[in-house]
């Protein structure tokens, strides 16, 4: 049987374990060199980390509601936002919503290429164009090449299955992967004509396996920096689905620079699952994990409500630290000594782990307030390890049992 070893409420956590996780010293998956441009101060392409994107649902025209959910997504972990610009009102909102924002804005323009110039003019970072439905977009890209190097601003080449070319949909007969590719590959030689190369590229179908062979095919043609979406991927739960398994499958190929979920719901639930399929990949630095174990007839305690407690609890934690919430003594007590701070229960009881070593054994009702107890302790010491100051965890009054 094994000893537990009880550890004074005094002690200096320090002392015993390493706080946090294994810093990831290199990408897991070889990434494609491509083009490193800048969306105003972040880099995409080239080694630059992989970035997660996300649109705005508010009426540009509402600043206030705008920035408020700007600044939501930036939380949440958002690197650079989108907003919607389809008529002058919303250009005039532009150079507000620019200088305002904390993380580079970027304005979505369809139909009239005078709201490409007002977006460039107007402090955006960047300038996203759908070349399939602009007007007479073609004629004018010396122009738009002229003011986005004048300005500094980047573009994204934005193909949509649902907005191909007519020429290239009846060439085709549907939105082809080659369909898609073409009409990317000649928009990028018109910039590439005018010397212009700050531009990524996106080509966008909401069928995954079509979706995966457009990008496949973009990224062999060239070296653009490529923006990953499934477009009209669906209801949260579908979307989530379709879009981690084709970016999932394409980041492990070393495809794709910057993601953006699309989701039919609160875009802050599309950055949530953008920053999480990263963590998981190894492709962005992780904060909270939670490791629990799924349902089955060995559970001695609800590992479902414990789980969710844990989670709700420790939600707002920024530092590196991974949680296990184990409910039985096959798999807890191994999962729980991997992770930073871990619980295995059963019995009406739970054995508190920091690193591998029980410090304590708790009656099941002091589980969820001895767990968020420790993680203060752990945040604390690390931001004071850091010169970051004390790390705070937001705390919950309910109880396990």
């Amino acid at each position: 049987m094994q000893k537990t070893t009880r550890v004074s409420d005094t002690r200096n956590v320090s002392d015993v374990i390493d706080l946090g996780m294994p810093e990831v010293v290199a990408p897991p998956f070889e990434r494609k060199k491509t083009r490193k441009i800048k969306v105003g101060p972040i880099y995409v392409g080239g080694d630059a980390p992989v970035t997660v994107q996300s649109m705005c649902n508010t009426k540009t025209t509402d600043i206030g509601g705008t920035l408020q959910q700007i600044a939501e997504l930036t939380a949440a972990g958002c690197d650079i936002i989108r907003v919607a610009c389809p008529s002058a009102d919303d250009a005039r909102a532009i150079p507000i919503l620019a200088d305002k924002s904390p993380i580079p804005l970027v304005a979505d323009i369809h139909f009239q290429p005078k709201y490409v110039f007002a977006a460039i003019e107007g402090g955006c970072a960047a300038v996203r164009v759908n070349p399939g439905n602009i007007r007479k977009f073609d004629d004018q890209i010396e122009d738009i090449v002229a003011a986005a190097k004048m300005h500094g601003t980047a573009l994204r080449i934005g193909v949509n299955a649902g907005s191909l070319h007519p020429k290239l949909l009846k060439k085709y007969g549907r939105a082809t992967p080659e369909a898609l590719v073409e009409s990317a590959v000649w928009e990028a030689s018109l910039f590439e004509k005018y010397g212009f190369e700050d531009f990524a590229i996106s080509v966008k179908h909401h069928d995954v396996p079509t979706m995966m062979k457009a990008y496949q095919l973009l990224s062999q043609a060239g070296d653009w920096p490529l923006h990953l979406g499934v477009t009209e991927a669906g209801p949260a739960f579908q979307g989530t689905i379709k879009s981690c398994a084709a970016f999932g499958a394409l980041l492990a190929q070393g495809i794709g620079d910057t993601i953006r979920v699309s989701l039919s719901a609160d875009p802050v639930e599309e950055v949530k699952v953008g920053v999480q399929l990263l963590q998981s990949m190894g492709l962005r630095e992780k904060t909270l994990e939670i490791v629990s174990c799924p349902s089955c007839g060995r559970a001695q305690v609800d590992v479902y409500t414990l789980a969710d407690q844990v989670t709700e609890a420790l939600k707002e934690v920024t530092y590196p630290l991974r949680v296990a919430v184990m409910g039985c003594i096959v798999n807890g007590p191994g999962e729980a000594r991997e992770a930073d701070l871990g619980v295995a229960s059963g019995n009406g009881k739970g054995q508190i782990f920091i690193k591998g070593k029980v410090i304590k054994t708790v009656p099941e009702a002091d589980i969820v307030p001895t767990l968020i107890a420790e993680a203060q302790r752990l945040g604390a010491d690390l931001g004071l390890a850091e010169g970051t100051g004390k790390a705070e965890v937001r705390t919950i009054a309910s109880k396990a049992g």
